[in-house]
């Protein structure tokens, strides 16, 4: 049964002015939600609210302590609410329970992590060169938007709204179209906590038209992104002729290196969890596999068992390991992917179709794939298919390696398995990405800052310094001479 849905801005809960569409479940392609999209109007609307909202004492005079209690509200409620959540989000984008119930604890994680910068948040007091006193302050910056993506809803919006929030800062959400339910229900949990109407709005609808009409927008002075590189750049175009700054998280092609002294049970399940964990949905996924050729055979016969007996099926079931992927589009895209592979001379290992029956047909499974015999240049390890698909390359000699691995327009993370410590150092130091795992990955933490480099992003977001990106920095001077300025003499 399909549920209707209203959305809150501008302080108040209502349907949004644009046309109504309807949210799909990946697992059978049956209707979720409805609702309405949002417009250019909705978003001048919620943005001059958001505007005057935040000027007034009820929220501006608040100490950060009293913000730091707002967010720990927020925390708890998220952790009280926390079935009800992950189960929304298994509906909207189809991920394993599992992996929903884990982004909704990650998310009470950042709002209480946020409380506890706000709660400690300290100014200072600067070294004086004269006859005066200086220190420097951070206020909000004002009306921030927020643009988050289909794959982990809950997760970034959090990770965008918290430290905004605890800024002081007002926040217009746009969530992906087709993934709008988490970004809602965090409004309403805010509300529910004693955010003051107004200071959060949310706003469904298609990122050309909302979301550009909320990056041009002039009262909005800071632009948070995770999505698409081309996205990426055209937000960046305009936040450069308002000055204003960003923090963009945008794809990548991260590669994983298999030292030739690697523990190949932990590479394996730790590759495995790179790629195919979120079905690939991901912008960190460890997509190219750069495996020494002294262990690649016997890693390649290890892999391939593991890959064929992870449990592909209903997100539903507690013991799925890969759902379906988003949508029907998003799987033909991905299978796109996978014949332009084989074209450029690669074998697919395993996978490379969608499994039958039952559901399998009716929603929008792929297998995960396993594809060899390509080189890095080929498009397939150029270019983000954000889908379950791994290729396989080896590699000899180290220099080569690493000018492989940075051989991509992208930046945003590496994995290294290895049992020397200084190698993994000294690789991880070349390569250019932002995250870098050792023996690990897909591993992450609010308090550790995230950025990419390169086509991956600019900006970061996490860590306790992150609440400062949005704020703006104000000095002031308090004049102790006794005399008065000897210039004026």
């Amino acid at each position: 049964m399909t549920e209707k849905v209203q959305t809150f801005y501008a302080g108040q809960w209502r349907d949004a002015s644009g046309s109504e569409y309807c949210t799909e479940y990946p697992h059978d392609g049956s209707s979720v939600s409805r609702l309405h999209s949002a417009t250019v109007d909705d978003v001048n609307e919620a943005v001059a609210v958001a505007e005057t909202t935040r000027l007034r004492p009820s929220w501006a005079a608040l100490k950060h302590h009293e913000r730091a209690a707002l967010l720990y509200r927020i925390a708890q409620e998220i952790r009280e609410q926390s079935e009800v959540l992950a189960q929304r989000q298994r509906l909207d984008n189809g991920k394993p329970i599992k992996e929903c119930r884990a982004l909704v604890a990650s998310a009470a994680g950042t709002f209480q992590f946020y409380a506890a910068a706000a709660e400690t948040w300290e100014e200072s007091i600067t070294p004086s060169r004269g006859e005066y006193l200086s220190m420097s302050i951070h206020q909000p910056l004002g009306v921030v938007g927020a643009i988050t993506p289909w794959n982990s809803p809950i997760a970034s919006e959090a990770q965008k709204l918290a430290p905004a929030l605890a800024a002081g800062c007002a926040v217009v959400i746009k969530p992906a179209e087709i993934t709008p339910r988490m970004a809602i229900e965090l409004a309403r949990i805010a509300q529910r906590a004693g955010v003051p109407d107004g200071i959060i709005s949310v706003l469904p609808g298609k990122g050309s038209i909302v979301g550009d009409a909320l990056v041009k927008h002039p009262l909005i002075k800071r632009i948070a992104f995770t999505g698409g590189s081309q996205v990426g750049k055209g937000i960046q175009r305009i936040a450069a002729e308002k000055l204003m700054p960003t923090s963009l998280e945008l794809g990548g092609k991260s590669p994983t290196i298999v030292m030739p002294d690697a523990d190949l049970d932990h590479a394996v399940a730790g590759i495995l969890f790179g790629i195919f964990s979120s079905s690939g949905e991901s912008c960190i996924a460890g997509s190219r596999a750069f495996v020494h050729i002294a262990v690649y055979e016997d890693f390649k016969t290890r892999l391939l068992s593991a890959v064929q007996r992870l449990r592909v099926g209903d997100p539903a079931q507690e013991d799925t390991q890969m759902g379906p992927l988003v949508n029907k589009e998003h799987r033909s895209t991905v299978e796109g992917y996978v014949k332009l592979g084989i074209d450029e001379g690669g074998r697919v290992l395993t996978g490379g179709a969608r499994p039958a029956g039952g559901y399998y047909d009716a929603g929008s499974y792929y297998l995960p794939t396993v594809i060899e015999g390509l080189s890095n240049s080929a498009r397939m390890c150029q270019e983000e298919i954000f889908g379950p698909v791994l290729a396989l390359l080896p590699w000899t000699d180290e220099g080569e390696l690493i000018e492989q691995c940075n051989d991509s327009v992208f930046g945003l993370a590496a994995g290294i398995w290895t049992q020397d410590f200084k190698k993994a150092w000294r690789i991880g130091q070349a390569l250019q990405a932002g995250t870098v795992w050792i023996n690990t990955y897909k591993v992450f933490s609010i308090s550790t800052p995230f950025s990419g480099v390169k086509m991956s992003g600019y900006g970061e977001e996490k860590g306790r310094l992150g609440i400062l990106h949005y704020t703006s920095q104000k000095s002031f001077y308090w004049g102790l001479n006794e005399q008065p300025n000897p210039w004026a003499n």
